[in-house]
C-alpha cells in the first residue's frame, strides 16, 4: 500500500517552506513524501480503511472478539502502537510511548460482558484519561492473505501456499502447502523465526510433506486437520489432550507458542498503518509465555 493510499486533507509541513495538505503533498508523487512531516491522521479515516481491509463486517469470529474500534479518542491521531493483547500492562507501556492509537489483536472483552469495575475499569479509565483509542483485529487479521498471521508465518518459514483448509462458518481458517523437510528441520526453522522453544510431536526424520499453520490456539483442531490430508500441523498451543491425539493419529505437530505465533500480523498492521499515514510507529512486545 502506497503513501496516501487512505489519507484525507490534513496539514503537512516542510522545512523552511509553506504548509500543504496532504493530498497536496500526495499529488506532488510519493518520490516528494520523504521531505514532509505529517502532523497527524484522522482516527476515523485509518478506521474506515481498517474496517474495510481486514472486511471487519463480513468476516465471523467468537463472540468475545468485537472486531473493529473498540475504544474512541478525541479523533486525532500522531503516533501508532501495535502489540497482541490489549491487557493493562500494554496499555501502560502505549502510553508511556505517547502513541494515541493501539492496534491489538486480542481486544478487551475477551471475557465477555462484565461490569466496568476494579480492574476494566482502571484499565479503560486509564487509557481514556490518555487519549487512547483501541482497535482490535482477531480472525479478519488471521486470515487476511498479506497481512495475516497465517501468511506472514507461512513467509518466514519458506512456506509456499497453496491451499486453505479448516472450514469454519464459511471462512477457512488455515493455510497450507508442501514442504521438502523432515521433521526436524522445520522444527528448527520455526525455532529461529519464533526465536522461542518449539514443542514437537512425531520423529524428526520423518517428512513433513503436507504443512498447515494456524497461528494462536488451534490445536484442539488437530483430529479434524489430520482428517483434511494435513500431514505436520503448525500452531500456538494446544489442550493436552491433543498431543496424544497428534501421536495416534500419526501426525507431525508443532506447538510454537500462541503469543509468539500471532505478532506477525498484528506488526504488519500497525506499520502498514503508519507507513501510508507518515506517522510514528512502534511495536509492543508483552509476550506472556504462553
Amino acid at each position: 500500500m502506497g503513501h496516501g493510499r487512505f489519507l484525507k486533507c490534513e496539514e503537512a509541513s516542510v522545512e523552511g517552506e509553506s504548509t500543504l495538505s496532504k493530498r497536496e503533498a500526495f499529488q506532488i508523487g510519493g518520490a516528494a513524501l520523504s521531505g514532509f512531516t505529517f502532523r497527524m491522521a484522522r482516527l476515523s479515516d485509518i478506521v474506515t480503511y481498517l474496517d474495510r481491509e481486514l472486511r471487519i463486517k463480513e468476516i465471523p469470529d467468537y463472540s468475545g472478539a468485537h472486531n473493529g474500534l473498540q475504544l474512541e479518542n478525541n479523533g486525532e491521531v500522531t503516533k501508532v502502537v501495535a502489540a497482541v493483547d490489549a491487557s493493562s500492562p500494554v496499555i501502560e507501556k502505549a502510553i508511556a510511548a505517547d502513541a494515541d492509537l493501539l492496534l491489538v489483536h486480542h481486544g478487551m472483552f475477551w471475557q465477555g460482558v462484565r461490569p466496568f469495575t476494579g480492574a476494566i475499569y482502571q484499565k479503560i479509565k486509564m487509557a481514556m484519561d490518555a487519549n487512547l483509542a483501541i482497535y482490535s483485529a482477531h480472525l479478519p487479521l488471521d486470515i487476511h492473505p498479506t497481512l495475516g498471521n497465517n501468511a506472514l508465518l507461512a513467509k518466514a518459514i519458506g512456506l509456499e501456499v497453496t491451499g486453505a483448509f479448516m472450514e469454519w462458518k464459511g471462512i477457512e481458517l488455515g493455510l497450507s502447502g508442501e514442504m521438502d523437510l523432515n521433521l526436524g528441520e522445520l522444527k528448527a526453522q520455526l525455532g529461529r523465526v519464533l526465536n522461542g522453544p518449539i514443542l514437537s510431536c512425531g520423529a524428526k526424520t520423518s517428512c513433513v510433506g503436507e504443512v498447515g499453520i494456524i497461528t494462536g490456539g488451534a490445536g484442539s483442531q488437530v483430529e479434524e486437520a489430520a482428517r483434511q490430508g494435513i500431514q505436520t500441523f503448525i500452531t500456538g498451543e494446544g489442550p493436552h489432550w491433543s498431543y496424544p491425539l497428534a501421536e495416534e493419529l500419526g501426525l507431525n505437530f508443532l506447538y510454537g507458542g500462541h503469543y509468539l505465533t500471532e505478532i506477525f500480523g498484528i506488526r504488519e498492521l500497525g506499520q502498514t498503518v503508519s507507513t501510508a499515514e507518515s506517522l510514528k510507529f512502534e511495536f509492543i512486545d508483552h509476550p506472556t509465555g504462553l
